[in-house]
């Protein structure tokens, strides 16, 4: 008699058996030579990059912080530049789905990395498919004022009567509006889509007092001298938060071959010329 003939195989041998043969077919793959996510882009000869439509100064109508760091990264790696611009999801979870690690429903995507990430731990623990490295700027929120209007500022009691520009759907709306209990609500203009729209109603004159993104006022006010920008004066103001880049986990080589580009790119001075050349100022995060 046959050994084994007809007597019932116990499942979790069977699933053990399975599971052993399918580590040998990933090993023989990798021993044929599956070429790594770097190699894979030097060999179609060119580098996609995912970047945020509609955010200045990183990207807007394909120019920007961003933009100049992709072209950058491309030069590193010896490749073309492949932009793919897109519009923010619901929540970033989505927008690492979406450009990172699956692709989009509509048909694009993913990049082969996607820049202005936050380089946050629980967003990194939240999406175990990416790697999240290379942070290259502090993003922070603050408060820009007319100092002939607003002289000093203790607290935001110091613009008592005057109207402040703000993004309504942005971080620095939602701190605002929320405020000490909602105090300064009737003294809020929400209508700008970003900061830079409110810096730039700052500057004609309209309101008192513009808030959104350090990078968002800088660009439109930076260096000139009638105006203070700073921090919110709220309690519990967080310092900011640094921003990099998001690949496949899987594509260790080129997260390496990216975060060395980034570190050359800020150890020349470059990243600080890109930044200046926007009017933001730039410091290692």
């Amino acid at each position: 008699m046959k050994s084994g003939a007809g007597l019932p195989v116990d499942p979790s041998r069977r699933s053990l058996v399975l599971g052993a043969a399918g580590l040998c077919l990933a090993a023989a793959a990798g021993a044929q030579g599956e070429p790594r996510a770097l190699e894979r882009i030097r060999a179609r000869g060119r580098l996609s990059v995912g970047l945020y439509n509609e955010m200045p100064p990183f990207h807007a109508a394909g120019a920007g912080i961003d933009v100049e760091i992709a072209k950058a990264l491309a030069r590193a790696l010896g490749v073309e530049l492949s932009m793919l611009p897109f519009n923010a999801d619901e929540n970033m979870n989505d927008d690492l789905r979406n450009l990172v690690w699956r692709g989009h429903y509509l048909g694009f995507g993913p990049a082969d990395v996607l820049l202005h990430v936050p380089v946050d731990r629980p967003l990194m623990m939240g999406n175990p498919r990416v790697e999240i490295f290379a942070p290259y700027y502090r993003e922070r929120v603050m408060i820009a004022r007319d100092l002939e209007r607003v002289p000093a500022m203790e607290s935001l009691k110091s613009f008592a009567g005057q109207k402040i520009a703000v993004p309504g759907q942005s971080l620095a709306g939602w701190l605002l509006i929320g405020a000490d209990s909602g105090a300064y609500r009737e003294q809020l203009v929400t209508t700008w889509k970003d900061g830079t729209e409110a810096a730039q109603a700052l500057r004609r004159g309209e309101v008192a007092g513009a808030a959104g993104h350090l990078s968002e006022l800088q660009t439109v006010l930076g260096g000139d001298r009638r105006y203070a920008i700073e921090p919110l004066p709220l309690p519990r103001m967080r310092e900011g938060w640094a921003v990099g880049m998001a690949v496949k986990k899987e594509s260790t080589d080129l997260a390496q071959a990216l975060q060395a580009a980034i570190n050359a790119l800020g150890d020349s001075g470059e990243l600080e010329r890109m930044f200046a050349r926007h009017n933001v100022a730039w410091a290692k995060p």
